[in-house]
């Protein structure tokens, strides 16, 4: 199974990838294209085109590898209701009524096709099932809860669709503890997609993923925790999808919560979300959601350290959360401010200039250890899947092509090589291999450790012109730190948690690479072709 989830992750992320800037090229065709306003960040019309790229990313790889039963087909089915209306939303501004429509519809899909149930509540007994009555109508609001939850944390740059990734990863995980392999492929194909757009939103971001975008989110967030905690029953309480959910549910609670207090309508929308208080506290718009980032994954890590636990053990974490969360309602309301150097870029910019060193060489060092490396691994002596074989032709002829006709996506098209035929290479990395070279995987466990350490020392003295670390980096160092706590998760004979560590490594590599010797693309580009060329070739022969 392992070749189909990477192929599936990789599928996903690539046409996401591919089809943003396609449509955002179109989007003023189209209409869509986000406003500046009262309660926006930008300064000009921002395309938002990015959730339509990630949903039909996930539907071609799920329809393409993952089984086809009832419960997949109905997911893809309601998510494509919540994406229609979304993409309705997103060009003609639908009013509340219709917008519910939408979600209670795409909910019901699932609901009526799949039987996807809400079985039982916390503190109900394992032999004791809700009523149809009960849970079918408690089912629908649950999943339209959630979907709203995340359409409104979908306030400053690469907030809801790092907060989705966050939460899906963990579903993933636990997914695969319980042996459950279709919530698996699900959930790698939404990842996928989602990280190729991520790679545009992320501060200042490019694209926005829409009301089509973060309702497809949170309708899937939705589901997915509920088939979870229903499938793998008695695995995991019902109770830990409030941890799988995280952050955007408190918020909206507290938002709504304040709404009604000051005698306003809840579904009017304002300033007064969890972001926007960070924000009017002192913080910069990195910080902010680098900060949601963490609070988030805690929650997420809890689900998992708390699966084993009593529903009562679980709520009481869960309100150890919630309580502090909420009341930033009230700190901020009272103009709480944060002080010293978290709030001002001043002090900031004194520690930037105060001892920077400037040197070349741990950014060449990196660059070449990277192209060489990339280049040499390409030849590693494992058997490359016909399927992988297959996609790396397609991408040869892909960017051989797009780099010659598109000169001005040049950038784009070298960094997507790069990334793909990287992964390409990784995944081989972690393949069996014959017993007379297994000597070699040592070497290249230790080029990764110093890898690691160049791409430390890169950031902090070898870029020209300083590299502004994003919450999406500081959120992919986080998971490298993760993955070293779960050497033995496996998909067939390949270690997911190293396969992972490895990969988030070496995509800060080209990203630091990229930015330190811009004027090399071409070089970059032929590194990238001869991946893909020298992996199609390995196929066939």
């Amino acid at each position: 199974m392992s070749t189909p989830l990477f192929l599936s992750f990789m599928v996903s992320l690539v046409i996401s990838m591919t089809l943003i800037p396609m449509l955002t090229a179109s989007a003023w065709r189209l209409q869509i294209i986000d406003m500046p306003g009262d309660r926006h960040a930008h300064s000009a019309p921002i395309a938002k085109v990015g959730g339509i790229a990630f949903a039909v990313a996930t539907f071609t790889a799920v329809l393409w590898w993952a089984p086809k039963d009832e419960v997949i087909l109905s997911s893809l089915a309601g998510g494509a209701v919540i994406l229609l209306f979304g993409v309705w939303d997103d060009r003609t501004d639908l009013p509340y009524g219709v917008k519910f429509l939408g979600q209670i519809a795409a909910a019901a899909v699932v609901v009526g096709f799949a039987g996807l149930r809400l079985s039982s509540l916390p503190f109900m007994d394992e032999d004791v099932i809700l009523p149809g009555w009960m849970a079918v109508p408690l089912t629908l609001f649950v999943i339209v809860a959630v979907t709203n939850a995340v359409n409104l944390a979908d306030g400053l740059d690469g907030l809801a669709g790092g907060l989705a990734l966050i939460s899906f990863a963990g579903i993933a995980f636990l997914a695969y503890l319980a042996d459950e392999s279709q919530l698996v492929f699900l959930m790698v194909a939404v990842l996928g997609g989602l990280l190729g757009f991520l790679r545009f939103n992320t501060y200042p971001a490019r694209i926005f993923m829409g009301d089509a975008g973060s309702q497809f989110l949170g309708h899937y967030l939705a589901v997915a925790a509920i088939l979870l905690t229903d499938l793998s029953k008695p695995f995991y309480s019902p109770a830990l999808m409030l941890f799988l959910w995280g952050v955007p549910i408190l918020d909206t609670v507290g938002v709504m919560g304040q709404r009604i207090l000051q005698g306003r309508s809840p579904f009017v929308g304002d300033r007064n979300h969890l972001h926007y208080k960070l924000l009017s506290m002192g913080l910069q718009h990195r910080q902010a959601v680098t900060a949601i980032y963490a609070v988030h994954g805690l929650m997420v890590c809890c689900a998992y350290l708390l699966r084993w636990q009593s529903d009562e053990v679980i709520l009481a974490v869960y309100g150890a959360f919630a309580l502090p969360i909420l009341s930033l309602f009230v700190l901020a309301g009272r103009r709480f401010v944060l002080q010293g150097r978290w709030s001002g870029s001043a002090q900031t910019a004194e520690m930037a200039e105060t001892g920077e060193v400037y040197s070349t060489l741990p950014g060449k060092s990196l660059g070449l250890a990277v192209s060489v490396f990339l280049a040499a691994a390409a030849l590693w002596p494992a058997d490359v899947p016909v399927d992988l074989g297959y996609a790396a032709t397609g991408l040869f002829l892909v960017l051989a092509v797009g780099a010659y006709a598109v000169p001005s996506a040049r950038q784009l098209i070298v960094r997507a090589g790069l990334y793909l035929g990287a992964t390409f290479v990784i995944y081989l990395l972690e393949q069996p291999m014959p017993p007379e070279w297994s000597a070699l995987q040592t070497p290249v466990n230790g080029f990764f450790i110093l890898l690691a350490v160049l791409v430390t020392l890169t950031i902090r003295f070898g870029v020209k012109h300083r590299f502004e670390m994003t919450p999406l980096d500081y959120l992919m160092v986080c998971l490298v730190f993760a993955m070293s706590f779960w050497p033995d998760m496996r998909v067939g004979d390949v270690a997911l948690g190293v396969l992972a560590a490895k990969m988030i490594v070496m995509f800060l590599a080209i990203e630091l690479m990229l930015h330190s010797f811009a004027e090399r693309l071409i070089q970059f580009g032929l590194v990238s072709l001869w991946i893909m060329l020298i992996l199609g070739l390995r196929a066939w022969l």
